[in-house]
């Protein structure tokens, strides 16, 4: 299983990259794992200030449906047009083309208070 050094997390298994005030946000490759085949991304929350750990949409796979929950608070600028026509990125690429939206922050050094990879590893229990 991956767990890139570069990114973070939470417990919700949601990762965030953090680029200046701009974050990029998506569901790791454990979640994906345990969802199984995603079907369609619900998130319609574009434009709106979300707080951390509210939720700013939703995952359907085959046999479930997910909340999205948000890392940090901050804005919502952009949701993946991909995931529109290719919901199953999120399962095949979720560090990359799988990314569900980017915001601008509202504070970016909260950012420090989410989980390292080998924090989060040991929340799943890798």
């Amino acid at each position: 299983m991956n767990f890139p050094a570069e990114l973070k997390y939470t417990k919700d298994h949601e990762w965030i990259r953090v680029e200046g005030d701009i974050a990029t946000i998506g569901i790791t490759e454990f979640a994906q794992g345990e969802l199984g085949d995603i079907v369609y991304v619900d998130i319609n929350t574009v434009g709106q200030d979300v707080a951390k750990e509210e939720v700013f949409g939703t995952v359907e796979a085959v046999k479930t449906v997910s909340d999205l929950f948000m890392p940090l608070d901050g804005k919502i600028l952009e949701i993946n047009p991909l995931l529109d026509s290719q919901p199953e990125l999120v399962n095949t690429d979720p560090y990359g083309d799988g990314w569900m939206v980017k915001i601008s922050l509202t504070n970016v050094a909260d950012a420090e208070t989410l989980l390292t990879a080998d924090d989060y590893k040991s929340v799943i229990g890798a």
